[in-house]
């Protein structure tokens, strides 16, 4: 293992081992015109679960795939076979993208034992390994959830960040729709960036293969988006996805203490009541 990464090699080897549960938490845009569960259905890894990203959810927020509650959430990790001993491998079919929110669900959620897949699904594909279809029914698990606030941050908690500068907000959309040159893809939203936050675009941390790039490379990254690595730090995006993306990158570089923002850009930029920066 690397840190929160597992290798399609280190997987292989360990497929079928009781205590190492799969998931696939593959999510597509609205826009994106693709079924991730009809994907999962058609082929996965071996022994993979799908992981609904939008299904567990808060469905009682009006934003999209908001944390749930933690009595909801360990329901539905033990109907996924999950228990508390488990070693959780999340994957998704686009590399890495949206596995890192089912990551930093279960870190959220008390679960430290909680990895992503370097490249994914794509990775797995291209070197010759088995695939399964259909979907898996595992049997229940005895999952606990043991709720780390420290990982997770509302409006209110990024509002105080912003405005005491001693914590940085750095921010994963793409740098269009940071600066407001390009529209959200969701409408109602406005379009730019809160006041203060930095910009690092989720895809500059990714190979052309669909991997992390190399520790190197991400601490050159994030410095060179203005970051200080050793200063407190909370990441937000769109919509959570790739918040967690920017979270799990960080935890590469050891600073698995990194907060996200839930409900991002889809909370902060339909308000009216936040400050937006368009450049």
């Amino acid at each position: 293992m690397r840190g929160p990464l597992v290798t399609t090699e280190w997987l292989a080897t360990r497929l079928g081992e009781p205590n190492v549960k799969v998931l696939d938490a593959t999510w597509f845009m609205p826009d994106a015109g693709r079924d991730a569960r009809a994907e999962y259905g058609q082929r996965h890894i071996p022994g993979a679960v799908f992981f609904d990203i939008d299904e567990i959810s808060d469905h009682s927020s009006g934003l999209p795939h908001m944390l749930g509650a933690p009595a909801d959430f360990a329901v539905a990790a033990r109907r996924m076979g999950i228990s508390r001993d488990s070693q959780l491998i999340v994957y998704d079919a686009q590399g890495i993208v949206s596995a890192p929110r089912a990551w930093w669900n279960f870190r959220a959620m008390g679960h430290e034992a909680s990895f992503v897949l370097d490249g994914g699904l794509p990775k797995w594909q291209a070197e010759g390994r088995p695939m399964e279809i259909g979907w898996s029914t595992p049997e229940h698990g005895d999952f606990k959830s043991r709720p780390d606030p420290s990982l997770v941050r509302d409006l209110e908690a990024v509002r105080e960040a912003l405005a005491d500068g001693a914590t940085q907000v750095v921010d994963a959309r793409p740098a269009g729709r940071f600066t407001g040159a390009s529209p959200e893809p969701r409408a109602g939203l406005r379009s730019g960036h809160m006041p203060g936050a930095l910009n690092l675009p989720w895809a500059t941390l990714m190979t052309a293969s669909g991997e992390l790039v190399s520790p190197a490379a991400l601490r050159t990254a994030f410095e060179a988006a203005g970051v200080d690595l050793a200063q407190p730090i909370v990441t937000t995006c769109g919509s959570g996805i790739t918040a967690s993306l920017l979270a799990l990158a960080l935890a590469r570089l050891g600073r698995a203490d990194v907060a996200v923002y839930d409900g991002s850009w889809s909370e902060w930029g339909a308000r009216s009541d936040t400050d937006v920066v368009a450049e």
